[in-house]
């Protein structure tokens, strides 16, 4: 009976299949298997011995269910699995398996493998989404909305802006992930405490085969452990991108609400409920799944970043959080993605809304502008802030528009005529370089992608 909605709910089969037990598995067969080509090369072990380690060292041979069979017998996942690997090999070769290593070696360097794997589709995956939110961007650069500060309406934006700032900071967390996976898919074959002792004289010699052989970078030192500092840097990355897809979805939730109702995402009614009770719901229930998710994953922050103290040379304390923090991670921030990826492929804008939600304030929005044209005029900034800024108050009490209060002000008409304030008072008009600094996001992705 599946318990955990990771099983049946979230997240997708991509990155299970990395994080199943059976691909787990098969990695830290790879590690033994590498292991055993890395000794012969090096005349540790003999050459047929290590050919027939690494032919069986496949979950063909070494099951799932014989390695749970025997850790039910020694409590001990990594010595069962050599346990399994070595009673399937024929003549002695089961006799060097495992030669010199200890079980981190095993573990974390398979874990970097099952990084690299989970790094490749979570990038794969960014990516796309990066690209439709700069398609967004492109489409959006001219359409412009209200900006709002602290909830209340601001100055006129556009919905260019809002995508093309996503699409950089998307950007960032793709490079972040580059940047993390230098740190964090690295190969350790060091042995007990991390001096190498155990394998003489070849120890540096076979640490550095070990992970040429699969294709990670060797790590620098360690003592039975790959230091956990990389490890937490890659969950606080997850729940980096985590909190700006939250972003993300949080401003289409917010958009999408009834009284704004600008941008929303889709919703098919022939289909679709939106309420067990209220037959008229059409809930952001995507963008609501997103925001709750990232919740989790942020929290998952404290337990990596305690991983990395651990007593002396190691401690056991890191190990059974890592089982949980690790693959779920991994799964619920590419669940997220995916759905990020449904959300912004099929959002509905409502261009009449978002009209009229730029001209709610009847004007009062262009309060800035009239105020700076004031000034380039002749009149000091802070008389025209003072000037404009009664202009306003009184517009605002008497619930009529601010282009009909300052064309009446013989202070502002003395220094603006009816043809300039007709212009000043056009929102469409008061953008700034906003679309010259989506230009700029859109000529610098070209390189990004």
């Amino acid at each position: 009976m599946a318990i955990h909605p990771i099983e049946y709910r979230y997240g997708t089969e991509e990155m299970r299949n990395i994080w199943e037990t059976d691909n787990k598995l098969q990695k830290m067969l790879d590690v033994e298997a590498a292991l055993s080509e890395a000794e012969a090369q090096l005349n540790m072990i003999p050459k047929d011995a290590a050919a027939e380690i690494k032919s069986k060292a496949s979950i063909k041979f070494v099951t799932s269910k014989r390695v749970s069979e025997i850790e039910a017998e020694t409590n001990h996942d990594i010595a069962s699995i050599v346990k399994a690997l070595a009673e399937v090999c024929e003549n002695d070769a089961g006799e060097y398996v495992h030669f010199g290593a200890t079980s981190n070696d095993i573990i974390d360097t398979s874990q970097s493998l099952l990084f690299k794997e989970s790094i490749s589709v979570l990038k794969g995956r960014l990516t796309e989404l990066l690209k439709i939110i700069l398609e967004l961007a492109e489409k959006n650069k001219k359409n412009v909305c209200i900006g709002r500060t602290h909830g209340q309406h601001a100055l006129p934006t556009t919905y260019g802006m809002k995508f093309a700032i996503w699409a950089d900071e998307l950007h960032r967390q793709i490079n972040r992930l580059d940047q993390c996976s230098e740190r964090l898919c690295v190969g350790m074959m060091t042995g007990a405490v991390g001096t190498t002792a155990a394998l003489g004289i070849e120890g540096l010699a076979v640490h550095k085969k070990v992970s040429k052989l699969l294709n990670l970078k060797p790590v620098l030192i360690s003592n039975q452990v790959v230091q956990r500092d990389a490890h937490a840097e890659f969950i606080m990355d997850l729940a980096n991108i985590a909190s700006t897809l939250e972003k993300m979805a949080l401003e289409i939730r917010n958009l999408q609400r009834t009284e704004l109702d600008e941008v929303g995402e889709s919703f098919d009614p022939r289909k679709q409920v939106g309420s067990s009770t209220m037959p008229h719901k059409m809930n952001p229930i995507t963008a609501e799944r997103i925001c709750g998710i990232s919740r989790v994953i942020r929290a998952y922050v404290a337990p990596a970043l305690q991983n990395n103290p651990l007593w002396h040379e190691r401690d056991l304390t890191n190990s059974s959080c890592e089982r949980i923090i690790l693959p779920e991670s991994c799964m619920l921030t590419d669940y997220i993605i995916k759905l990020s990826l449904k959300l912004f492929n099929n959002l509905v804008f409502k261009p009449v809304n978002i009209e009229r939600n730029l001209n709610l304030s009847h004007g009062l929005i262009m309060a800035e502008r009239v105020m700076a044209e004031l000034t380039r005029k002749g009149v000091g900034r802070q008389t025209a802030y003072a000037l404009v800024r009664v202009c306003a108050l009184d517009a605002n009490e008497k619930g009529i528009g601010l282009k009909e209060v300052i064309s009446s002000n013989p202070e502002v008409t003395k220094y603006l005529s009816s043809e300039e304030i007709e212009e000043i008072m056009d929102p469409h008009t008061y953008i700034g370089s906003a679309v010259q600094m989506v230009d700029n996001v859109l000529a610098e992705s070209k390189e990004w992608l």
